[in-house]
């Protein structure tokens, strides 16, 4: 496909005009529960920051940290490992009303097939992964501001930088077991099409996986997951029940995307990167004395520092969100097009568009403002106005020389 008859990765319609896509019942539909689940979810991120910094920037959190670490014995390391399972578990209470009032909106909607005390349960899994992972980090982190207050933060940096790669390598083998189970894909027309799409592609994966998503809810999705011998594709069974093959196809066509444009590699070097920046700034954080004093902690090494610590990562998160948000409808946008020109179908992909939004009651057209801030994904009309977009410059490009590819060939 030349470059003429596509979109360049990005290029919506800025104003995409209503389509005769959604009814306007759907379209209140979905405006509806955006607007039922703002408050919570911006609730939450709200609650979430106030806490952290009044616990960061005040003595408080390090009077939190003294009085955990008091009821462990009161050494070093109870400090640290008492101190930061304290963060953790307040920072999950603050979020729990507030991620319940968000269930239970979806639950309204139709989104939610998972009883409370299932709920309740991965509340907890989701606990326990975090504190194996966040008191082993505070400890290492800790052990490097001891042996040298001003300069931990060149090591810590590589550390960070190590550990974000490694736990992308290994999520799909640790995290994703403990949430869902995952069962290969019967044998058959269905299975060997997604195989087939995959080496068309030249992506090569392991397995076509199902995951048990309807215990927990009614949405839509489908995944490529893991790098190298851990890639699988992964669709959801809810998906598989209710989309027809070919739009589950072009599911699967845009997550192929992101594995031949190396979006996992590049976001997980990305990411990498961003970990050693983050952990940087705080090594010059935690060297302005100001900021120490009002946390109440007398330098880097002192275990109190840890809420300035926690503190300064939740505003460098915050600031850098929308940032995110952006690079990753960019990236989105690119495996739109990508699943456009693998499976030159761009009619099956607006059906699969429509699906897709309906099935999980989204907002196919929210404010800009709140799809600059928090979208991941373009809308839904945004993203149909591309294909359409896409389809007619296709239409209207020259035909191909006889002989000739209609598009080039894939290099693996």
């Amino acid at each position: 496909m030349t470059d003429s008859v596509s979109p360049t990765p990005g290029d919506h319609p800025s104003a995409p005009s209503p389509a005769p896509d959604f009814t306007p019942a759907q379209r209140a539909r979905g405006r509806a529960l955006r607007r039922a689940q703002l408050p919570w979810a911006l609730g939450g991120r709200l609650a979430g920051l106030a806490l952290t910094l009044a616990l960061g920037l005040t003595p408080a959190g390090a009077g939190l940290v003294s009085a955990v670490g008091g009821w462990f014995g009161g050494s070093w390391a109870a400090e640290v490992l008492g101190g930061a399972a304290a963060l953790v578990l307040l920072g999950q209470l603050t979020q729990l009303p507030f991620g319940a009032g968000a269930r239970s909106v979806r639950a309204r909607f139709g989104l939610v097939t998972q009883g409370w005390a299932g709920w309740a349960v991965d509340a907890l899994r989701g606990l326990a992964l975090t504190l194996a992972l966040a008191l082993p980090v505070a400890l290492g982190l800790y052990a490097l501001t001891g042996r040298s207050p001003e300069h931990w933060w060149l090591p810590a940096a590589g550390a960070a930088a190590l550990l974000t790669a490694a736990l992308s390598f290994l999520y799909p083998l640790l995290v994703e077991p403990v949430f869902n189970r995952f069962t290969p894909m019967t044998p058959g027309p269905l299975r060997e099409s997604l195989l087939g799409l995959a080496a068309r592609d030249g992506v090569r994966v392991r397995d076509v996986l199902v995951a048990d998503a309807s215990r927990r809810t009614t949405a839509l999705n489908a995944y490529v997951s893991g790098l190298g011998a851990t890639r699988r594709i992964v669709a959801y069974d809810t998906l598989l029940s209710t989309a027809d093959p070919r739009e589950v196809e072009l599911v699967v066509a845009h997550e192929l995307g992101h594995v031949k444009h190396r979006d996992v590699l590049t976001g997980t070097v990305l990411g990498a990167v961003g970990a050693a920046v983050v952990v940087a700034l705080l090594g010059l954080a935690s060297g302005w004395d100001a900021l120490l004093s009002a946390a109440g902690a007398a330098d880097a090494a002192d275990p109190r520092s840890l809420p300035l610590l926690a503190a300064c990562a939740a505003v460098l998160g915050a600031l850098s969100g929308p940032v995110q948000c952006a690079v990753s409808r960019r990236v989105e946008t690119r495996a739109d097009l990508h699943a456009l020109e693998l499976t030159e179908d761009a009619e099956q992909f607006v059906a699969m568009q429509r699906r897709l939004a309906l099935t999980n009651v989204s907002d196919v057209d929210p404010p800009r403002v709140l799809e600059l801030l928090f979208a991941t994904h373009p809308s839904a009309t945004r993203r149909i106005a591309a294909a359409r977009t896409w389809q007619a410059g296709r239409a209207g490009a020259p035909d191909a020389p006889s002989g000739a590819s209609s598009r080039p060939e894939t290099v693996v």
